[in-house]
């Protein structure tokens, strides 16, 4: 409908609200004035998924979890795992348990004992009275390391530093006879000193080391403590 002014005509039908525009500016509102909580929701769900995505991309060995993004997803063990899982914590308490005896060990070993240390050693039985002489042996390379410990009136042979018991003991007031032996060279060129503690019980322990000093050190001691005289110079020089 128009109506005519003059000159002037006047369309009353264009300004009509348009029920279109009307329509999408409600529609803005809506959407605008949603609560923020929905857009918190999607971050945390988006957050979630992320995380998942970020463990399945850089997975950890014996993880629970899968490669599934279910958010809501729980970590569960059955009963053999946590059974299993306790099983490996009580051996990890006892085996600090362990070394931390073994090392109490060792320093008491170097506060108190006299004097220790590695030393190669063999073993030898004297003849009784009526048996023939032992053959010579010297060929035969049976040398064993042992870490070697004067500890009071007793001699301790460990197979290792850090072993909580010995495989061999032997008194002091039981060795008859200490001296030193002819040194020797090893097939790889390598030079032994040696010396010898001979028991009661007729048992001859033969100890050696690369080092002179170490030797000389042994020689001496055991001349102090087992009340023996002897000469410490090796038979051939």
């Amino acid at each position: 409908m128009d109506v005519s002014l003059g000159k002037i005509k006047v369309l009353l039908d264009h300004f009509n609200a348009s029920t279109t525009s009307l329509d999408s500016h409600q529609n803005r509102t809506s959407s605008v004035s949603q609560p923020l909580s929905d857009n918190s929701l999607r971050y945390h769900n988006w957050t979630q998924r992320s995380v998942a995505f970020m463990l399945n991309l850089f997975p950890v060995q014996g993880s629970p979890w899968g490669s599934s993004t279910d958010s809501q997803k729980k970590v569960e063990l059955s009963a053999t795992e946590v059974e299993s899982l306790r099983s490996e914590l009580a051996d990890l308490e006892e085996r600090e348990s362990h070394l931390k005896a073994q090392l109490e060990h060792v320093d008491e070993i170097l506060r108190s004992a006299h004097l220790s240390g590695y030393l190669y050693i063999r073993t030898r039985w004297t003849a009784l009275p009526g048996e023939p002489p032992p053959l010579d042996d010297n060929d035969v390379d049976d040398w064993l390391p042992r870490f070697v410990v004067l500890h009071g009136p007793c001699i301790f042979f460990y197979l290792f530093s850090t072993d909580l018991s010995p495989q061999d003991s032997t008194l002091l007031s039981d060795i008859v006879e200490v001296g030193p032996l002819p040194s020797f060279t090893r097939e790889d060129e390598e030079t032994r000193y040696a010396f010898f503690m001979l028991t009661r019980q007729g048992l001859r322990y033969e100890c050696s080391s690369i080092s002179k000093i170490q030797v000389e050190s042994w020689l001496s001691v055991l001349q102090t403590d087992c009340k023996l005289g002897f000469d410490t110079t090796a038979p051939n020089g």
